[in-house]
């Protein structure tokens, strides 16, 4: 398993932006597909963007499209999202998580979490 640190959360603007970091240690991180799921208080833990660890193909949830950028640093065990024009309902904690499954956008398939970092987007 490999272990997780998220840091980068904060409070912003909306149409502001934020680049949150996922810091990995352990084995063999770079066969990892590496995700961000988001919880609000009382709601399930949704995807919100993913990458695989081979050709680095992206997904990413609809609402986020166009607007959320996931890229991972293989060398330096790291994993970001950039997050731009940001809108107060992405207001939530922010985890990443780590799965050697494909289906990165399944929450269950993920053996490992951080403990989150919060971001709160005013309107």
């Amino acid at each position: 398993q490999v272990q997780l640190v998220e840091s980068g959360g904060g409070l912003v603007e909306a149409g502001g932006s934020l680049r949150l970091s996922c810091a990995a240690s352990g084995q063999s991180f770079s066969t990892y597909a590496m995700g961000w799921f988001r919880q609000v208080p009382g709601q399930d833990r949704e995807f919100v963007a993913a990458i695989s660890w081979y050709v680095e193909k992206t997904y990413y949830t609809d609402s986020v499209k166009g607007r959320f950028s996931i890229s991972r640093d293989n060398a330096k065990n790291m994993v970001y999202l950039q997050m731009n024009n940001l809108k107060p309902e992405d207001t939530a904690v922010y985890y990443c998580g780590a799965t050697l499954n494909k289906r990165v956008s399944v929450r269950s398939t993920y053996e490992s979490w951080g403990q989150g970092t919060q971001v709160t987007v005013s309107s």
